[in-house]
């Protein structure tokens, strides 16, 4: 795989008609000018050099030169702004003078110009929106004609007015894991143990017993893409719910017609954080992958040595859906994979349902305790 340490940057593409800047359009599924209209199908040769954005980047050498590889790629004349929620504390970016009223990710007022000390690591790869708004609110409506103990007032209002796309920040490794290994494995037997039962009377019966012998082994392990989300607006439950993101198979090489007109997030996790996010998980996973290859039926005192190396990674955008409303003093945000349109969202509960449903059961399970009742006179 190739690695670079600092990736390339992409210019503009005007509309071959009026010379606009072409942007995304999930809908099409095409790059379309936001001015006459324009369609003009995206290619992965469009970009100077296709491979340009898919490069792995050399994790240490990042970590030891912070300032290279940074900037959105844009063109001489580009207009970009960051904004910071006093609330939940995204920072977004727009780009083109687009200006935000409220949160995408809360729905707060509350926001305010965002000044960064120095400008973030330019997207490696992002996946585009596949789904567009008119299918995603399709989708939400039926979502929320499922929720079947919301209140009624949730399901009629569907709540779709507050529908905003957005690019998250995510973090990809590559890393090679060796590991040596050690632990006792048991291995079961059964033996016969006779007891008396509560007459008194002599029985015997199969106990399960455990033989303990040492046993050790070694194991190699490439691990591809291990994603660290680094956005601080989506709820990390409802984040989870919606992966994966086919980020293996479906990246496109970043370029700013992607991303215009649509609102990113700038990381908060950054590189460091997430680098230290990513060790720990990849060496709780080879615990369990050493586990697997200890032998017999069960295992204890597993001890696991385990050495991390030629990292890499990628900072790489993926869409999602967003919906924010206030229910009563709560607000609420519904998710949405923009690739693969799985939905994840909080809801609040009708408890007038509730209770209509556990007395229905109750009711149920007197009715049955009754005719067996009768059954059995």
């Amino acid at each position: 795989m190739t690695v670079a340490a600092t990736p390339a940057t992409v210019g503009k593409h005007p509309c071959p008609e009026c010379g606009g800047d072409l942007q995304w359009n999930a809908a099409k599924q095409a790059l379309v000018c936001p001015y006459c209209g324009t369609v003009v199908p995206w290619a992965a040769g469009q970009a100077p050099d296709p491979g340009a954005g898919m490069v792995e980047n050399d994790l240490q050498a990042a970590l030891s030169h912070p300032d290279s590889g940074r900037g959105w790629g844009e063109a001489p004349g580009d207009e970009r702004r960051e904004v910071q929620c006093q609330s939940c504390h995204a920072i977004s970016t727009f780009s083109d003078g687009k200006v935000a009223k409220r949160c995408d990710f809360c729905g707060s007022p509350s926001i305010i110009e965002h000044q960064a000390l120095s400008e973030a690591i330019t997207p490696q790869s992002l996946l585009p929106f596949k789904i567009s708004d008119g299918q995603m609110r399709e989708s939400l409506r039926k979502w929320y004609s499922s929720r079947w103990f919301a209140p009624n007032k949730l399901k009629t209002a569907a709540l779709t007015d507050t529908l905003h796309g957005v690019y998250l920040p995510y973090w990809t490794f590559d890393a090679q894991v060796s590991a040596r290994w050690r632990a006792d494995a048991g291995h079961h037997y059964y033996e016969t143990e006779s007891y008396r039962d509560g007459q008194g009377r002599l029985q015997s019966r199969q106990v399960q017993r455990v033989r303990w012998v040492p046993a050790a082994g070694s194991l190699e392990h490439f691990f591809d893409d291990e994603l660290v989300p680094g956005t601080a607006g989506v709820r990390p439950k409802l984040l989870r719910q919606i992966e994966p993101f086919p980020t293996l198979t479906d990246l496109k090489p970043y370029s700013p017609e992607f991303v215009r007109g649509w609102t990113v997030e700038r990381y908060q996790l950054d590189l460091r954080q997430a680098e230290k996010i990513n060790e720990q998980d990849l060496l709780q996973q080879m615990q369990a992958l050493c586990g697997r290859q200890v032998p017999g039926d069960t295992y204890r005192n597993l001890q696991v040595d385990a050495r991390v190396q030629g990292r890499t990674f990628k900072h790489i955008l993926v869409p999602v859906w967003l919906v924010n409303y206030t229910y009563g003093s709560r607000n609420l945000q519904v998710v949405a994979n923009g690739y693969t349109g799985s939905i994840a969202g909080e809801q609040p509960y009708s408890w007038v349902k509730i209770t209509f449903a556990v007395l229905g059961v109750l009711l149920l399970l007197m009715l049955a305790a009754l005719v067996m009742g009768g059954n059995a006179a």
